[in-house]
C-alpha cells in the first residue's frame, strides 16, 4: 500500500457566479433605496410646484446641501491635515516601548483607511450639524437693520436678531473642529513617537510641539472671541428678576468677560511663543491663571457685588436697568401702545342702568361655541360620515347692514363612521370632501334653546351664500382624509359623492372636482411614485384613476401654510370664513425670536395654554419677541395658499422675504370682504396678556416690588386651566361705537392656593380690521386696559361662579333642570364693562345624561356686584337684575322658551332656507307638524345608519302618526 503525501493547503477560489449574484443584489438594493429616496423628493417637489411655492423647497434643498458641504469640508479638511502632518512629521528613528510597538502593529494595516475614514466620519457629522443651522446662516446673510439700538452697547438690535446667533454658531463649530484636531494630533503623535511619556518625563518632538502649540493657540483664541461675544449675550440672558443686563452684569460680569477675553488672547499668544521657542511653562502658567481668573472675576466678584451692594439697595441700583427691560419688553411684545383708563366700577344695580350700553347688550353672545357643537352636529350632520369641529369658531358677518357675531364651522368628512362601507375605493375616490358652512347667531336662540342659523342645510342656504358663485365643497379642512384622488375628463360620469340628496327622488348627488388642487397622477410614472409614497398598490392598479386625476394630500390648512412658510409659528386656531363666494381658512402666522435685547422671555407653550388649547405644540418655546407678521388663507375647495405680509415693518419678516422672495403678497391686495373677516389673533393676545400681568406698570419701583402684579384667572368652569379670551362686538368705555374685539380679565397674582379672586384689570383689543380693500382699520390692534379702582371690591370670575353655585334660588332651579336624567352644562362666563360696573353673563345648557346628547340653552345667569339673576332668557335676566327694566335690549328679546320641551330631547329644527317663519299659507299647527316630521325623518335616517332598528321603528311610527294628523288637518 502506498500513500500520497499531503501537499500544502490551498484555498478554494471564489465562485464567480456567487460574486456576480452578490454584486447584482447589492446594486439592486442601492437602486431600490435610491428610487425610494427619489420618489420622496420628487413628490415633494410636485406638491410645492402645484401650489406655486416650489421656490421654497428649492431654497431649502440648496441651503441644506451648501451648508452640508461647508460643514463637511470645514471639519474634514482640518482633521485630515492634522492627521497627515502628525504622521509625516513623526521622527524616523524613535525608541518605542513594547506597548507602542504593539499598538503600531495593530494600527498600521488600517492606517490608510483611518487617515481618510476619520476625517470623513467627523465630516459627515459636522455636515449634518451645519445643514441644521442653515436658517441661522441665511438670516445672517440677509439680515436687516431695525432702527432700534440697545441701551448698553448702542448696537442696532438687528445685531442680536441676526448676527449674534450666527457668530455663536461659527465659534461653537470652530471650537469643535479645533478640539478634535488637537485630540487626533496628540493621539497620532503618541502612536508614532513624537510624544513620549516615561520615567516621569514628557518628551515632545519639535514638529509635534509646533503643531500642538499652534492648534492650542487657535483653540484658546476662539475661546477669547467667545468670551467677548458673551458680553453681548448678557442682554438676552434671563436673570432672577428680568431678562437683560442688570447692575451686576453691567458693572461686574461684562467688564469681567472683557478682561477674561483679553487674558485668553494673551494665553493664545503664549502658545504661539511656545511653538517658536519651545517653552511650555509660559502658556501652561497662563492657562492656570486664566482658570483662576475666571473663578475670581467671573464668579466671586459678581456674587460679592450682588450680595453686599445690590441686594440691600435693590431699587436704587436696579431701577435704571429695569426701566430698560420695561421699555424693550413692551416693544418686543407689541404692548407699548396700551391705552390705560381708570375704572371706578359700581356694584349696585339700578333700573335703566344699561340704557347707554344698549348696542353692547344686543350683541352679547349666549351661544357658547365650546358647548353647542353636539347640537349643531345633531341638527346639521345629516349623515354619520359628516362631522363638525368642536369647539366651533367665532366670526362675524354683515347682515342687513349690521355686523352679526356668529359661531361657525364647516361640515367635514369622518370616514371612520363609514363602518363596513370603508374601502380604498370609497375612502379615496368617492368620499372626497365635506359640504358647506354652518353658521348661527351668537346672540340669539330659538324657543326650544337651539341656535338660530344664518347658514345651514344641504344644499346650503342662508344669508352667507347668496353669492351666485358660492362654492360649498370642502376638499381641504382640519379633518380631511389623508389623501383623495379626484378629477375626470369632461363628460364622464361623476364618481365623487357630493351630498346625500338628489333631484327627482334620487338619494344622492355626485360631482367631479374642477379645480387645480393637487399633483397630477394621470400618467403611470406619477402613479408609481405616489403608490410608493403612500404604500398603496391600489393607486397603481385602480381603473378609477384617469388621465385627468389629481391627488390631494397634506390637506389640513395649518399644515399647508406651515410647509410653504416654514419660518412662521402658526396660530393654533385657524377659522373658516365665506369670502367673496369661497370658503377659506384664515390662519395667523408669527415671526419669533429669543434674542431681542432686554426683553423678558416667556414660555410660548404656557402662555397660549388654556381650556380651549390644553396641550399646544410649538417649534420655539422660550421667546422674547413676537409679531403677527403674516395673514394666510387656504381655499377650502382647491387648497390654494395665499400669504399676505401683514406687518411689513417686522425686520424678521423682511429678512425672510429676502430668503424666500415672491412668496408674500402685500396687504394692498387683500379684498374688502377678506379684510372684514380678519381678526386679531388669539395666541398673540394670550401672549400679550401673559406679559401684561407684570408689564402693565410703567415705573421700575412698582415692577421691582411686584406690588401690583396680576395674572389671568383660572377658568371658573374648568379650574385646572386658564380662562380663554373671547370675541364679542362691544363698546368699551371711551369708544364711540361698538367694535368686534377680544377680551380678558385679571386678578391679583398669588403664590399657591392663597389667592384673592377680585378683578383688578380688564383688557380688550380691537379685532376689527375694517372692510376696505387693502387697508387696515385705524383702530385695529389697539389695546385698551381698564384699571379697576381698589376702593370697591369687584368679584372676579371664580368668585362669581362660586356665587352662582351657592345661591339657593339658582341651586333650586338647577336641581329642577337635572331631573329626568339630564346634565346641566355651564357655558363661558363672560365679563362685560357696562352700566358703570362689571356685568357677568353665563349661559346654562341642558342635555340628556346618555343617548343622544343635544345641549340646549335653558337659562341665563347674570351677576352685577353681589346681585344675581337666573332666568330663561338674557332679556328677562337683565331686566330682573336691574330693577325690572335694564334699559337695554338683548339679542334674545322676544324669545318665548318652550316649557314643554324635555331637556336634552331633539328639538324641532328651523326651516332649511335659514328663515324662522313657516312657508306662506301654512297654518301654525301644520307648520309645527311639518317641522316635527322633518326632525323625525332625520332621526329615523340616523337610526338606520347606526343599525338601531328598534329606534328606526319608533321613529317610523311617529312619522306615520304625524302624516295621519296632517291628512286630518287637510280635510278640515
Amino acid at each position: 500500500m502506498t500513500s500520497t503525501p499531503a501537499g500544502p493547503a490551498t484555498s478554494t477560489p471564489p465562485n464567480p457566479v456567487r460574486r456576480t449574484i452578490a454584486i447584482t443584489v447589492g446594486v439592486l438594493v442601492v437602486l431600490v433605496i435610491a428610487f425610494f429616496a427619489f420618489a420622496g423628493l420628487y413628490t415633494d417637489w410636485q406638491w410645492y410646484r402645484q401650489l406655486g411655492f416650489d421656490g421654497v423647497l428649492v431654497t431649502q434643498w440648496t441651503a441644506r446641501v451648501v451648508m452640508f458641504l461647508v460643514g463637511f469640508v470645514a471639519m474634514a479638511a482640518p482633521v485630515f491635515a492634522a492627521i497627515q502632518l502628525a504622521y509625516r512629521l513623526r521622527p524616523v528613528y524613535a525608541r518605542l516601548s513594547s506597548q507602542l510597538d504593539h499598538y503600531q502593529e495593530v494600527v498600521e494595516p488600517l492606517r490608510r483607511l483611518a487617515m481618510w475614514g476619520i476625517p470623513v466620519f467627523f465630516g459627515f457629522f459636522a455636515g449634518f450639524a451645519a445643514s441644521a443651522q442653515w436658517e441661522t446662516v441665511w438670516l445672517w446673510a440677509n439680515g436687516v437693520t431695525t432702527g432700534q439700538t440697545d441701551p448698553q452697547f448702542g448696537l442696532d438690535t438687528g445685531f442680536y436678531l441676526f448676527q449674534m446667533p450666527f457668530y455663536s454658531v461659527v465659534l461653537g463649530f470652530a471650537s469643535a473642529v479645533l478640539l478634535i484636531c488637537l485630540l487626533v494630533t496628540a493621539v497620532v503623535s503618541y502612536l508614532y513617537g513624537s510624544v513620549r511619556v516615561g520615567q516621569r518625563e514628557l518628551r515632545i518632538s519639535k514638529a509635534a510641539r509646533i503643531q500642538l502649540a499652534i492648534v492650542a493657540a487657535l483653540y484658546v483664541a476662539v475661546q477669547a472671541a467667545s468670551l467677548w461675544l458673551d458680553q453681548y449675550k448678557t442682554l438676552t440672558t434671563q436673570g432672577d428678576r428680568f431678562t437683560g443686563a442688570s447692575y451686576v452684569d453691567v458693572n461686574a460680569v461684562i467688564p469681567g468677560l472683557g478682561i477674561l477675553s483679553v487674558a485668553a488672547a494673551i494665553v493664545a499668544a503664549l502658545f504661539i511663543v511656545t511653538a517658536i521657542i519651545g517653552r511650555w511653562r509660559f502658556p501652561l502658567i497662563g492657562t492656570a491663571l486664566l482658570i483662576v481668573s475666571s473663578l475670581v472675576v467671573g464668579v466671586a466678584y459678581p456674587w460679592a457685588v450682588s450680595q453686599f451692594q445690590v441686594a440691600p439697595n435693590l431699587e436704587t441700583y436696579e431701577a435704571p436697568y429695569v426701566t430698560r427691560n420695561l421699555k424693550a419688553t413692551k416693544f418686543a411684545y407689541g404692548i407699548e401702545g396700551l391705552e390705560k383708563t381708570p375704572y371706578e366700577a359700581v356694584t349696585t344695580a339700578e333700573q335703566g342702568q344699561l340704557r347707554a350700553d344698549a348696542d353692547t347688550t344686543a350683541s352679547i353672545r349666549i351661544m357658547d361655541p365650546a358647548i353647542i357643537g353636539p347640537t349643531v352636529r345633531q341638527l346639521e350632520q345629516y349623515r354619520s360620515y359628516y362631522q363638525f369641529q368642536n369647539p366651533l369658531d367665532v366670526d362675524r358677518y354683515e347682515i342687513d347692514g349690521k355686523t352679526q357675531d356668529a359661531v361657525v364651522s364647516v361640515r367635514e368628512l369622518n370616514l371612520d363612521q363609514l363602518g363596513n362601507a370603508q374601502s380604498w375605493y370609497n375612502n379615496t375616490l368617492v368620499y372626497t370632501h365635506g359640504y358647506g358652512v354652518v353658521a348661527a347667531k351668537g346672540n340669539e336662540r330659538t324657543d326650544d334653546g337651539n341656535p338660530v342659523f344664518l347658514e345651514r342645510g344641504i344644499p346650503t342656504s342662508g344669508d352667507l351664500t347668496q353669492n351666485e358663485k358660492y362654492e360649498p365643497r370642502i376638499y381641504f379642512g382640519e379633518s380631511s382624509p389623508p389623501y383623495s384622488i379626484v378629477g375626470a375628463p369632461e363628460g364622464s360620469n361623476p364618481v365623487e359623492l357630493d351630498y346625500p340628496r338628489g333631484e327627482d327622488g334620487a338619494d344622492q348627488t355626485r360631482t367631479t372636482f374642477q379645480g387645480d388642487g393637487g399633483p397630477d397622477v394621470g400618467n403611470p410614472f406619477n402613479r408609481l411614485l405616489y403608490a410608493l409614497k403612500f404604500q398603496s398598490t391600489d393607486i397603481l392598479f385602480s381603473d378609477g384613476i384617469n388621465e385627468e386625476s389629481q391627488i390631494l394630500y397634506d390637506r389640513n390648512p395649518r399644515d399647508r401654510v406651515q410647509k410653504v412658510a416654514p419660518y412662521l409659528e402658526l396660530d393654533s386656531d385657524p377659522y373658516p370664513s365665506v369670502v367673496d363666494g369661497r370658503v377659506v381658512w384664515i390662519i395667523d402666522g408669527y415671526t419669533l425670536s429669543n434674542n431681542y435685547p432686554y426683553s423678558s422671555i416667556v414660555s410660548l407653550r404656557d402662555a397660549i395654554s388654556d381650556t380651549t388649547n390644553t396641550q399646544p405644540r410649538v417649534a420655539l418655546d422660550d421667546v422674547n419677541y413676537i409679531r403677527n407678521s403674516v395673514k394666510a388663507t387656504v381655499d377650502a375647495y382647491d387648497g390654494s395658499v395665499t400669504l399676505y405680509a401683514w406687518d411689513d415693518q417686522d425686520p424678521l419678516l423682511q429678512a425672510w422675504q429676502k430668503i424666500y422672495p415672491s412668496t408674500l403678497k402685500p396687504v394692498s391686495e387683500m379684498s374688502g370682504d377678506l379684510m372684514s373677516h380678519v381678526r386679531y389673533p388669539t395666541d398673540l393676545f394670550k401672549v400679550q396678556r401673559a406679559m401684561l400681568g407684570t408689564y402693565h406698570v410703567d415705573d421700575a419701583q412698582s415692577f421691582i416690588r411686584r406690588d401690583n402684579a396680576w395674572r389671568t384667572p383660572q377658568d371658573p368652569v374648568t379650574p385646572a386651566n386658564l380662562q380663554p379670551p373671547y370675541y364679542l362686538t362691544m363698546q368699551m368705555p371711551g369708544q364711540d361705537q361698538p367694535s368686534f374685539s377680544m377680551f380678558t380679565s385679571f386678578i391679583p397674582a398669588s403664590v399657591g392656593d392663597d389667592e384673592r379672586n377680585v378683578l383688578l384689570g380688564y383688557l380688550a383689543v380691537d379685532s376689527n380690521a375694517g372692510s376696505e380693500a387693502g387697508k387696515k382699520g385705524e383702530d385695529y390692534g389697539t389695546l385698551r386696559m381698564l384699571e379697576i379702582g381698589a376702593d370697591v371690591s369687584v368679584p372676579g370670575p371664580g368668585q362669581v361662579q362660586n356665587e352662582f353655585r351657592s345661591n339657593a334660588d339658582v341651586a333650586r332651579e338647577v336641581n329642577l333642570l337635572q331631573q329626568g336624567q339630564s346634565d346641566v352644562l355651564n357655558g363661558n362666563l363672560l365679563t362685560l364693562p357696562v352700566g358703570g360696573g362689571l356685568l357677568y353673563v353665563q349661559p346654562v345648557f341642558v342635555q340628556a345624561s346618555s343617548g343622544t346628547q343635544l345641549p340646549q340653552l335653558r337659562k341665563i345667569l347674570v351677576s352685577f356686584g353681589k346681585q344675581v339673576a337666573f332666568e330663561d332668557t338674557l332679556q328677562q335676566a337683565l331686566d330682573k337684575l336691574f330693577g325690572g327694566d335694564s334699559g337695554a335690549t338683548a339679542g334674545d328679546d322676544g324669545t318665548t322658551p318652550s316649557p314643554s320641551t324635555t331637556p336634552g330631547a331633539t328639538p324641532s329644527p328651523e326651516p332649511t332656507d335659514g328663515t324662522d317663519t313657516p312657508p306662506a299659507g301654512v297654518g301654525d299647527e301644520t307648520a309645527r307638524l311639518l317641522q316635527e316630521a322633518r326632525e323625525v325623518m332625520l332621526a329615523r335616517d340616523d337610526a338606520m345608519q347606526k343599525g338601531d332598528w328598534a329606534a328606526y321603528g319608533e321613529q317610523d311610527e311617529r312619522l306615520t302618526n304625524i302624516i295621519d294628523r296632517l291628512i286630518q288637518l287637510d280635510g278640515e
